[in-house]
Parts: C-alpha cells; structure tokens; sequence
C-alpha cells in the first residue's frame, strides 16, 4: 500500500524497508528487530505498535508532506540511495554506462551513478528537476 512512498522515502535520503507482503505480526516484529519505524495505512495496526505512524491519505503528495512533517523530515542527501532496492548508489565513471543509457543522455549528462545491488544507473535528467521541485514542494504542504 505504501510502495511509492517507500520510493520517494529512499529518493529524499532515507533508508526505507519495504518488504513483501507479511501479516501484523511479522511487520511489526520486521521493524523492531531493524529498528525501524512502522508505517502503516492500516489505522488499527499503527495503534498496536509503538511508535508506528499511521499515514491517513491515499494521495502521496499528502503522505509525503504527512511523513515529512511528522518525523521533522529534510532533503540534504536526495538521490543517494537506490528507489527499487534501498543501497546507497555511488557515482561511476562516465565510460562504464556508456552502452548502459540511450545515447543522447550520454552525450549530454557528465556524470552517473550506480546501484551495486541491483545495477539500476541514475543520472541527473530533467527527471531530477522534477524530483527535486516535488521535493522542494513538501514544505508547502498544508496539513493542517
């Protein structure tokens, strides 16, 4: 239920498990034994684990900006980790994803980075921009 958010999590910096499908009881179990803070669209689960939050909105803008208020969120670090897999992604040499990327981004972009876990390249395309304004945008966010 919370797959993108998961995603934008690891876009702004921060290290987010999103694991298969497990019952109550293994997700919480999950997130004490990583010490990690229990997310949850399911009201009556967030209210049985301590220090679960319960993310009210179905909209992931309004997740987003709900997270970000929360927990006192910024974005100093965006893009350092992997959206599909959660590894820290380091920057490779241009000439190693030359035949990895369409042509035209590699004529244009200058550098690159690299997933070692899942090998997913990232690069900074007019997608960053719009990550970046979405990003930007999350302190606008009105949840009163």
């Amino acid at each position: 239920m919370l797959g993108s958010l998961a995603r934008w999590l690891r876009l702004l910096g921060y290290d987010t498990a999103y694991p298969g499908p497990l019952d109550d009881r293994e997700a919480a179990v999950k997130a004490y034994d990583e010490g990690r803070i229990l997310l949850s669209r399911d009201k009556n689960l967030a209210s049985r684990v301590k220090g679960a939050f319960f993310v009210a909105s179905d909209d992931l803008d309004e997740q987003m900006g709900a997270v970000v208020a929360h927990f006192h969120l910024n974005h100093s670090n965006p893009l350092s980790l992997c959206s599909l897999c959660n590894a820290e992604i380091i920057e490779i040499d241009r000439e190693e994803v030359r035949d990895l990327v369409p042509p035209k981004v590699f004529e244009i972009q200058k550098e690159f980075w690299k997933c070692p876990s899942c090998s997913r390249i990232y690069w900074r395309g007019t997608h960053w921009n719009d990550m970046m304004r979405r990003i930007s945008n999350l302190r606008a966010v009105d949840l009163s």
